[in-house]
Parts: structure tokens; C-alpha cells; sequence
């Protein structure tokens, strides 16, 4: 059973509505100056806010990082605003939805297999379910299933065929790479073959995508790391919307890109 009924496909227009009403795109929760204290921290080099990828000395200037935010996330474009309301263009969103579709179309045309996972479980779960789920049901060959794997004092655990982390009795909200590190690396170590796509967010995305695998994910506009990642090209697409607003709130975004990809509705 889907965790939320599965609506009818919205249209573009519909959907476009829907992302600012709900905040998920339009003027979002995240503050301005939270949004450029991430993109001064990725400049600086602070490893943490890199997600797993590698940038070396190419993005020492915190202007240009604003600068992609600005074209592939739709943040206010003037670095003289640094306080208050940040935004999210609900049709940057839906671009990237429809870039996101054709690699879902494609993967489950030639049967790939693909990993899933979120370090946005309470937000973002509901989405990767939905996608793993249709993935299978098109005839993909979803990772897993991986046990007695740590990372970050938690264990890496598997619900639904999505990758998540535990600790402390819950399921837990992480920007770590290390989580999918040790998934891909416990893959190699068991002679499976490593992901033709993964579907993720946050460092499973990033470390998925210095590792040179085909990754779509989905980024707020305080994580800039995977919005540079896809301008260099490590990251496929990357997705820009509030990744923490009530998972039943993705449902039509959910529905808009299982119906833009051709895949099922899970049942």
C-alpha cells in the first residue's frame, strides 16, 4: 500500500500552484542568511557542506556559488541581500522534475538497477518510497538488501527498499557521505554489482556521485553542494524544493513525476 493515496498527475500548472502554496518551491521556510552562511561554509572548504563530493579549489568564492544557486535553485540573485526571505522558483522545480523523468524512463526501459536512499526520512521518504517502488514494479533491480553495516554511530538500515540511517531507536536526519560509502563499498566487498542509477539525496547523493555513478537526487536551497556537483556534472540532476515540509505535501510532485517518467503508480 503507497503511504499517502496516490493523486491524479497534476498538470504543470497545477503543480507549479501547489509547490508555492505548500512552500515546497516560491518563498520557502530556509532564511536567506542560512542560505548564504552554507554557501560562504562550501566555499571555505568545510567538508561537511560538500555532501561527499569533491571540489577541490574551484569554488573558493562564495559569489559564484550564489551564482549557481541562483540559475539551477532560483535564490534571489542579489548578493546584497543578505537577511530575511529566500526563494525557490517552482519552474527551476519543475524543469528539473521533467530532466528527472527522462532518467527514471530510461532506467526502467533497460531494466537498471538502482539504490535509493534519504537523509530526510520524516520528509523525503514518502518520495524515494513511491520511486523504488515504481522502479521495481517497471521491472528494475532495486540494491539491497545489506546488513550489519555502521556509519556515523548508527546502523544502515533498509525499509521498503529504501536506504536510510538508524540510530537511537529512530531513523535519523543526515548530510553524511559516509552511510553510502558503506553501502557501496559492502556491495563491492560481496561481488555485487555497483548501481547503474541511484535516486538519493544529501552525501548518499554526493558520495554517490564522486564515485562516478549516474545520480539523480533532490537538494534544498541550503545545500548547495549538489546544484555545483551538477554543473560540473557529477550529479545528473538535482531537484530544488524544501526537502522538510510534510511528506504528504510531495504527494502531487510524486504523481507529476511518476506520470512524467511512464512508470506505475505503486499499488
Amino acid at each position: 500500500m503507497p503511504l499517502d493515496p496516490a493523486p491524479a498527475a497534476p498538470s504543470r500548472q497545477a503543480l507549479a500552484d501547489h509547490l508555492v502554496r505548500t512552500r515546497i518551491a516560491g518563498d520557502v521556510a530556509t532564511s536567506r542568511e542560512n542560505n548564504l552562511d552554507h554557501y560562504r561554509a562550501l566555499a571555505a572548504g568545510d567538508r561537511y557542506y560538500w555532501l561527499g563530493l569533491d571540489f577541490g579549489d574551484r569554488w573558493g568564492d562564495p559569489e559564484e556559488v550564489l551564482e549557481v544557486m541562483v540559475e539551477r535553485c532560483g535564490v534571489v540573485a542579489d548578493p546584497a541581500h543578505r537577511n530575511g526571505q529566500d526563494t525557490i522558483d517552482p519552474q527551476l522545480t519543475l524543469d528539473a522534475l521533467d530532466r528527472m523523468a527522462e532518467v527514471l524512463r530510461k532506467a526502467a526501459e533497460n531494466g537498471s538497477r538502482v539504490l535509493v536512499a534519504t537523509g530526510h526520512p520524516a520528509g523525503m521518504y514518502a518520495v524515494h518510497h513511491a520511486l523504488a517502488a515504481a522502479l521495481r514494479a517497471a521491472g528494475c533491480t532495486l540494491a539491497g538488501p545489506l546488513d550489519h553495516l555502521y556509519a556515523d554511530n548508527g546502523e544502515v538500515r533498509q525499509l521498503a527498499d529504501v536506504f536510510m540511517l538508524h540510530r537511537g531507536a529512530g531513523l535519523v536526519h543526515t548530510h553524511s557521505p559516509e552511510p553510502m560509502q558503506q553501502v557501496l563499498d559492502a556491495l563491492e566487498r560481496d561481488g555485487r554489482p555497483l548501481p547503474d542509477l541511484v535516486v538519493a539525496d544529501h552525501g548518499w547523493a554526493g558520495h554517490a556521485g564522486s564515485r562516478g555513478l549516474e545520480t539523480i537526487g533532490f537538494a534544498d536551497c541550503n545545500d548547495p553542494a549538489l546544484f555545483v556537483g551538477e554543473a560540473e556534472g557529477s550529479i545528473r540532476v538535482s531537484v530544488p524544493l524544501d526537502d522538510n515540509v510534510a511528506p504528504h505535501l510531495y504527494a502531487p510532485l510524486t504523481a507529476y513525476l511518476l506520470a512524467a517518467a511512464g512508470l506505475p503508480v505503486p499499488a
